[in-house]
C-alpha cells in the first residue's frame, strides 16, 4: 500500500463500568469474530514500546500493530493487537516445518487477551485469492474468534493489479466478488486516497459505494482506509477539515472501522507522528475524530445501511436523495453541475434502519457537509420528533420538533434519529 477472542478496550470498559479482567472473562465466552468496538487503526505505525503504545491510546487508536513479542505491550494499555509475523502467509501451508510452526503460534497467542487479528497480505491481485482462502479458512479453523485481515486495492488499480478485466466499475465489482466468494472473508478493509496535489480524484465515493454495496450483501462489515500525509510530489497533505470529511464520509456509508495511511514511516509526511514518535498537529485532529468515529459508529452498528444520497453535487457512485425519503433537507437544496477533479460540495445523508430493503423506513440519518473549507446550515425534516446525538458525551437530545436546524463546519457530520 501507498499509501480476540477479546474485543476489547478502555472505553468500553469505562462505558460499561467493568474492569480489563473482567470484559476479557466475557469476551473469551464470545464464539467467532465480531467487531465489537468500532476499529480505529492506521498503517506503518511505531515499534510497540509503551511509551508509543500510550500514545495511541490517549489518541483515540484502538487497533495497533504488534509482533508476538509486543502483545504484553498492548495488554497493559488495553489496546486490541493485529499480529504480525512471517508465518502468516499462504506458502505456509505448504511447508510442513513452517506450518507446524503457524500452527503453535496460534496456539501461543489466541488466548491472549489483546489479539483480534491476524495481519495476512495488503493489496493482493484476485490470482492469489484462492490461495488466500485456503489460509484464512485455516485460521478460522484453528481460531475462529480472531479476524484473519486483509486490505484491497481501491478503484483506481489497474486491470493487472486487480487480476480481473473490463472498465472501472465492471473490474473493480468482480474484484470485490472474487474475493468474497474465494477468501470468505468476516471483513472488507480498502484503501483510497484522493488529495491529488491540485485537484480531487473523482472516484472516491464510487470506491465507498462498491464496497459498501459488497459488503452489505455478503452480510460483512468495512473498513477504509483512508490519506493522512504525502508521500510523492503528486499528492497533497490534507487538512483538518478534510480529515473531518473523511471520517465523517466513510460514517455516513455505515463503516465500522477507519485506517489512516500513514502513522509515521519515513518519506511520508507530516504523517500521525514523526519517526521520532513526536505526535504532529494531525494527531491533534484525529485524537478528536477517533472518538466520535467510535461514538457515531457504535450508534448505527446494530443497525442497517438503508441507502446514502447525495444532494447538490453528484460525483461518480452517487444516488440521489428518494421521494420516499423519511428525511428531507427542507428547502431543497438545488443541484448543481460535478466537475471532475474539483471538490465535491453539497450535503450527504447516510440512512440507517432496522431493515436494509426498507429504505422508506430508515430511523436515523448522518448528515454530512460535503464542502470541506465551508461551514453550513440547514433545516432536516423527519417524519417524526427528531433527536440529535452528542458524539462528545455520546447522549442524546429532543428537538421537541420534526425538524432541526444543523449548523455543520467544514467536512462536518451530525447523527439525529427519530424519536423512540
Amino acid at each position: 500500500m501507498q499509501g480476540s477472542r477479546m474485543h476489547v478496550w478502555l472505553l468500553l470498559a469505562v462505558t460499561l463500568g467493568l474492569t480489563f479482567s473482567a470484559v476479557a472473562g466475557w469476551a473469551q465466552k464470545v464464539k467467532g469474530w465480531k467487531v465489537k468496538v468500532p476499529i480505529v487503526t492506521y498503517w506503518a505505525g511505531p515499534e510497540m514500546t509503551d511509551t508509543a503504545a500510550q500514545q495511541l491510546a490517549d489518541g483515540g487508536w484502538n487497533l495497533v500493530w504488534c509482533r508476538e513479542s509486543e502483545l504484553g505491550v498492548a495488554v497493559r494499555h488495553h489496546l486490541r493487537a493485529q499480529l504480525t509475523d512471517p508465518l502468516l502467509s499462504p506458502a505456509t501451508l505448504d511447508d510442513p516445518t513452517r506450518l507446524a510452526a503457524l500452527d503453535a503460534l496460534i496456539g501461543r497467542v489466541k488466548g491472549n487477551p489483546a489479539l483480534y487479528s491476524y495481519f495476512i497480505l495488503d493489496e493482493p491481485s484476485a490470482k492469489s485469492f484462492k490461495d488466500i482462502g485456503r489460509l484464512v479458512a485455516h485460521l478460522k479453523q484453528k481460531d475462529p474468534s480472531h479476524l484473519a485481515y486483509v486490505n484491497l486495492f481501491p478503484t483506481y488499480a489497474n486491470n493487472e493489479q486487480l487480476g480481473t478485466s473490463g472498465d472501472t466499475v465492471t473490474a473493480y465489482k468482480e474484484h470485490l466478488r472474487q474475493y468474497i466468494d474465494k477468501v470468505k472473508p468476516s471483513l472488507i478493509s480498502y484503501d483510497h486516497y484522493q488529495f491529488a496535489l491540485k485537484s480531487d480524484l473523482p472516484d472516491y465515493f464510487l470506491n465507498l459505494a462498491l464496497v459498501r454495496s459488497a459488503a452489505m450483501d455478503a452480510g460483512l462489515p468495512f473498513l477504509n482506509i483512508v490519506q493522512a500525509c504525502t508521500w510523492t510530489p503528486s499528492m497533497r497533505e490534507p487538512g483538518e477539515e478534510e480529515m473531518r470529511y473523511l471520517v465523517n464520509t466513510t460514517l455516513a456509508y455505515g463503516a465500522q472501522g477507519i485506517s489512516y495511511y500513514v502513522y509515521s514511516y519515513p518519506g511520508h509526511t507530516p504523517g500521525i507522528a514523526t519517526m521520532e514518535g513526536k505526535p504532529t498537529q494531525v494527531y491533534g485532529w484525529l485524537s478528536k475524530l477517533n472518538r466520535e468515529f467510535v461514538a457515531i459508529a457504535s450508534q448505527i452498528q446494530n443497525l442497517h445501511s438503508t441507502g446514502v444520497y447525495h444532494v447538490g453535487m453528484m460525483p461518480p457512485g452517487s444516488e440521489p436523495l428518494p421521494d420516499n425519503s423519511p428525511f428531507i433537507i427542507d428547502p431543497p437544496i438545488p443541484p448543481t453541475e460535478f466537475i471532475p477533479n474539483e471538490r465535491v460540495q453539497g450535503m450527504l445523508l447516510g440512512c440507517f434502519g432496522k431493515k436494509a430493503n426498507e429504505s422508506n423506513k430508515a430511523t436515523h440519518v448522518f448528515v454530512v457537509n460535503l464542502d470541506y473549507k465551508t461551514e453550513a446550515t440547514l433545516t432536516l425534516r423527519g417524519p417524526g420528533t427528531l433527536e440529535l446525538f452528542d458524539a462528545d458525551t455520546q447522549k442524546w437530545a429532543s428537538c421537541h420538533d420534526k425538524r432541526t436546524t444543523l449548523t455543520l463546519p467544514p467536512g462536518g457530520g451530525k447523527l439525529v434519529r427519530i424519536r423512540r
